[in-house]
């Protein structure tokens, strides 16, 4: 019998002492395994961490580029803006509230404004000492007819720019004429006659135009006879107000 139970724990020795090594190679097994499945998840992490960096930086790159872009248009268009001579192109109207002058008008279609050059108070205001072409025109359609078959009486039409500057004079109210420019109407034609319209109305337009050295602050109005006014025309650009700088 002892001879058997120490058989028995012989046999049953290398098994016991096998258990230690499987449990230690299944250990180092799945230590292995995890190592791996570690790595693989630190490389997608990096690899992820590399794709967003690059993102963001493409991102920064193209903000920067944009701010670049903008900057330089802002930059080109300054430069645009300051290379642009003054200008300014009105159309006028009439306006039963004034006196001595057509309204003109900023919201028409030819209507720009350049360089400084405004309106205000019905009379353009000049930015900056130097040359400048002004010019203007109005246009009338008069009645010409005559009473009782009698040729019709000659109508002459004055139609003049003043000019005001502190370098002459420091009352608001004296202004001094610089275009000035006359026109008959009507022509003595008979009723129904040569040079008569439709209607009985003549049709006719007085234009100025020259070069002056104005100052900064200057003003410019035009200045019509007021019994003329109400036959101002002013559809299709047949009256208008205009400075540049040369």
């Amino acid at each position: 019998m002892d001879s058997d139970c120490r058989v028995k724990m012989a046999a049953a020795e290398p098994s016991e002492l096998q258990e230690p090594h499987q449990t230690a190679a299944r250990t180092r097994a799945a230590c292995h395994s995890g190592w791996k499945c570690g790595a693989a998840l630190l490389a997608v992490g990096l690899c992820v961490a590399g794709v967003l960096c690059f993102t963001l930086h493409i991102k920064e790159a193209q903000e920067q580029s944009h701010t670049s872009e903008m900057n330089g248009l802002t930059r080109n268009l300054r430069q645009i803006s300051s290379s642009v001579r003054a200008a300014i192109h009105l159309e006028g109207v009439y306006n039963q509230s004034l006196s001595s002058s057509v309204q003109w008008e900023t919201n028409v279609d030819q209507y720009h404004s350049v360089g400084g050059l405004r309106l205000e108070d019905n009379e353009v205001v000049v930015p900056a000492n130097g040359l400048y072409f002004v010019y203007s025109q109005a246009s009338f359609q008069l009645s010409c007819q005559a009473q009782d078959h009698k040729r019709a009486e000659m109508v002459h039409l004055t139609y003049m720019v003043d000019r005001w500057s502190d370098s002459y004079s420091d009352s608001p109210e004296d202004y001094e004429t610089i275009l000035h420019s006359g026109h008959t109407a009507c022509q003595q034609a008979p009723p129904g006659g040569a040079g008569t319209r439709a209607g009985g109305k003549w049709f006719s337009a007085v234009y100025v135009g020259a070069v002056f050295q104005l100052n900064a602050g200057d003003r410019l109005k035009t200045v019509v006879s007021k019994k003329f006014l109400p036959s101002v025309v002013s559809r299709n650009g047949k009256t208008f107000f205009g400075v540049f700088a040369l």
